[in-house]
């Protein structure tokens, strides 16, 4: 028969006990397990038992790695299985350890949601369906996900937007009001904003620059197109590619013609 002999507790893991059978070192517990099962000296242990102690604490082993894993910051119940099935950790050992964590309120998918949406709602530029695809790559479920983001408002939304379109205007300053446009649209649909907050921002924001910034702009771009295409073409052939480059990028064809006769006499 099986009988414990010595209990000790670890020099390096003062949660941890060494339990000893028949004289012999025959496994660790933690704290926890050894007060659950009541161990102590002269119990007698068979192989049952001994299994369901085993289970036990590695239950508590995966308890303390989630722990350490959620000090860092809040994570969703994926998450948190994700890191513990990098672990080795046995399936079983897993779902029972969740369960536990959750009893304990350390997970909790809706928190986390709604803190998530209000961190990016205060601190990123993300849209909606930027902020909703994040979390749905965190694992948090359809239906809680529709529920936290009705905390992203559409006045919260276009003000967002507004500001990305404004700095995406600065940065572009020497495109035409079309391809600004074109800019803002491209940079709002990659952060996850829909195309119906796109347009009111245009009705929103002063796109068209004034003479002198368009002229400015025209002339950055037909430089451009004239060093592309001066080598290559000349003539008739070499007009109409400046024209046609330039055009579709949004310059009138009167604007373009005067550039052309700039460009000539420079």
């Amino acid at each position: 028969m099986r009988t414990i002999t010595k209990i000790t507790t670890q020099q390096k893991n003062q949660d941890r006990y060494n339990i000893f059978i028949n004289g012999k070192y025959a496994f660790s517990v933690d704290e926890n397990v050894l007060i659950s099962f009541n161990l102590k000296k002269g119990l007698e242990i068979d192989e049952l038992l001994l299994n369901e102690i085993q289970f036990e604490d590695d239950i508590q082993k995966a308890f303390h790695i989630s722990l350490v894993y959620l000090s860092h910051r809040m994570r969703t119940e994926k998450e948190v299985v994700d890191h513990l099935s990098k672990k080795e950790i046995e399936e079983e050992v897993i779902s029972e350890t969740i369960h536990k964590l959750k009893h304990y309120a350390y997970l909790n998918d809706q928190e986390f949601a709604t803190a998530f949406v209000n961190t990016q709602i205060a601190t990123t530029d993300k849209g909606p369906k930027r902020v909703s695809q994040e979390l749905s790559e965190k694992g948090v479920s359809p239906s809680i996900i529709a529920e936290v983001m009705s905390l992203f408002t559409k006045e919260a939304e276009l003000d967002k937007a507004i500001v990305i379109a404004e700095k995406t205007m600065k940065k572009n300053s020497k495109l035409s009001p079309l391809q600004k446009k074109q800019k803002i649209d491209q940079t709002l649909l990659r952060k996850g904003y829909a195309p119906e907050i796109s347009k009111a921002v245009h009705n929103q924001i002063k796109v068209e620059a004034d003479e002198d910034e368009n002229w400015d702009a025209l002339y950055y771009q037909g430089v451009k197109a004239h060093k592309r295409y001066s080598t290559k073409y000349e003539g008739y052939e070499y007009v109409q590619r400046m024209k046609a480059a330039l055009y579709r990028k949004g310059f009138s064809l009167e604007d373009i013609d005067r550039l052309l006769e700039q460009l000539k006499n420079d």
